[in-house]
């Protein structure tokens, strides 16, 4: 199946199984009369596929050892991507960036870490991005950890100013779809 392809099937699983209307409030705090639950499309046995597919697809031409989410919604991300690089014949393994340290154990802030070099460049994963936040918070837990970190990759930048902000603190963000385009892609097809 061809990228654009692929992008169409997405769009409508994306918009038959996470596009919800209403009365929500975001991470961000901000209310809005729609949400993308992406979780119920990444979980998707095709769409997981997809997503893992699409986000390679995006990185060829680039210089990335690894692919790094924020738990929960960036788990099934980087798993997706990772065996989908495995699939391929890639060593591209996924880290799991925790929202607080665990408190036992290890203690890391971030799993995975024995697959990768300090140094090495990680692609940060996210579902969705609204105002950033989240996303930036995950970021700077992995250049923490010692590692660079080129560009942000979402399923959906939801178009409300996160991307901008995420660019102005150095972390370009790359989409596979816009709010408009997933609406107008889910509805032709």
């Amino acid at each position: 199946m061809t990228a654009a392809g692929q992008r169409a099937c997405l769009a409508s699983i994306l918009h038959e199984k996470s596009y919800l209307e209403g009365d929500f409030t975001l991470a961000s705090g901000r209310k809005s009369n729609y949400y993308f639950d992406c979780r119920q499309s990444s979980l998707h046995p095709a769409g997981a596929s997809l997503i893992g597919s699409l986000f390679l697809e995006m990185m060829l031409g680039m210089d990335v050892q690894a692919v790094a989410g924020m738990t929960m919604g960036g788990d099934p991300l980087v798993s997706a991507t990772s065996l989908a690089a495995f699939g391929q014949g890639r060593f591209l393994p996924a880290l799991i960036v925790r929202k607080e340290a665990k408190g036992h154990g290890t203690t890391r802030s971030i799993e995975g870490l024995a697959n990768v070099t300090a140094g090495d460049s990680v692609l940060v994963l996210e579902d969705v991005v609204s105002s950033g936040g989240s996303v930036l918070y995950a970021c700077r837990k992995v250049e923490e950890a010692g590692f660079r970190v080129p560009a942000v990759f979402c399923i959906l930048d939801r178009e409300e100013g996160g991307a901008e902000a995420l660019a102005q603190a150095g972390y370009p963000v790359r989409s596979i779809f816009t709010r408009n385009e997933i609406v107008f892609l889910a509805r032709k097809g």
